[in-house]
């Protein structure tokens, strides 16, 4: 398949079948990892640091990459690579109009070394620069997310059928008061970030009647520790929304879309947001939003008498901007 030929919705539709498939077999090999990491007791050799002691890269991040690139490479040799593991080691290839697969091949390392079980490989596919398929599978719970631009997306759970996303009907959200965030702490532990990012939570979950100015005691914030299964939770309606400084596109390609296909909505920082907020390029994922390490999703909003949900959507994010410090990735 030319990288130059138009990609059609049936070719579309048997790559997603493929990296269905192959998303399932790197599954296996993670649970592979994780079974050795747990029982290789207090060595530990097969893990290392990237950038600091929470930032971390293990054997099988790299085996697994390596297993999922060369199966593409086989499978669609004019398309293009973009996979975490490579991109530390420095190819860097420019995005271009061209197919590109983008992937995680273990999103939630920290996870998976501690043998926490939310970890997950990321593959998404970018086509004439903006995410148009996603595939997200955690082999630990065997929740496998799918999702094709145009075409919805969908759970599998435990090998059963697949279910169309979002689970349930959306609801009205008429604040961040009502709501269930998703957060985290990220590998930046510069003071600075850690400032910022704990007074933004603190004013997201604190009481403002309780002397928390300018808080919205929101349901709570949770941190499920991989970008990926926070798109995935909101696009299934678990989450309302996932607020994120500092990941990559790799982290988030593959969610934007499932999370797209339920109904959700995705921009980026404080200013991307206010750019685009009052005109048809709303939720449209540019190049700028998906390499500018700030993203913000929010789950479908049902319609009510006095609200479109497209509305409320831009109400929650107006809400929540005004809440949080626009920090600054490092």
């Amino acid at each position: 398949m030319s990288s130059t030929k138009e990609l059609t919705s049936a070719d579309l539709t048997s790559i997603l079948e493929y990296t269905v498939s192959l998303a399932r077999t790197a599954g296996a090999l993670i649970l592979e990892g994780s079974a050795a990491i747990q029982s290789a007791g207090n060595g530990n050799d097969d893990v290392s640091e990237k950038k600091n002691s929470v930032d971390l890269v293990t054997e099988y991040d790299v085996r697994v990459e390596e297993l999922v690139k060369k199966a593409l490479q086989e499978k669609y040799p004019d398309f293009q690579f973009i996979g975490e593991e490579s991109y530390s080691a420095g190819s860097r290839p420019p995005l271009t109009d061209a197919p590109t697969f983008c992937v995680d091949p273990i999103d939630g390392t920290t996870n998976f070394v501690h043998g926490f079980p939310f970890a997950c490989i990321s593959l998404g596919l970018i086509y004439r620069k903006r995410p148009v398929l996603g595939v997200i599978y955690n082999p630990f719970i065997d929740h496998l997310y799918k999702g094709l631009k145009g075409s919805g997306s969908y759970i599998i759970r435990n090998g059963g059928a697949p279910q169309k996303l979002p689970l349930y009907p959306p609801k009205p959200l008429p604040s961040l008061s009502q709501a269930l965030l998703a957060v985290e702490w990220g590998s930046d532990r510069h003071q600075t970030t850690i400032e910022s990012k704990g007074a933004s939570f603190m004013r997201l979950a604190g009481n403002q009647a309780q002397g928390v100015q300018g808080g919205r005691m929101a349901h709570s914030l949770r941190s499920m520790g991989s970008a990926a299964l926070n798109f995935a939770m909101v696009a299934q309606g678990g989450l309302d929304l996932y607020w994120e400084i500092g990941c990559w596109p790799w982290d988030v390609c593959a969610g934007i879309v499932i999370a797209q296909e339920a109904g959700g909505v995705i921009t980026g920082s404080h200013g991307a947001f206010a750019a685009t907020s009052s005109d048809a390029s709303f939720g449209d994922v540019t190049e700028a939003v998906l390499t500018g390490r700030k993203y913000i999703v929010l789950r479908a909003i049902g319609d009510t008498k006095e609200e479109k949900g497209v509305d409320a959507q831009k109400r929650i994010i107006k809400e929540f901007y005004e809440t949080v410090e626009d920090v600054e990735p490092n």
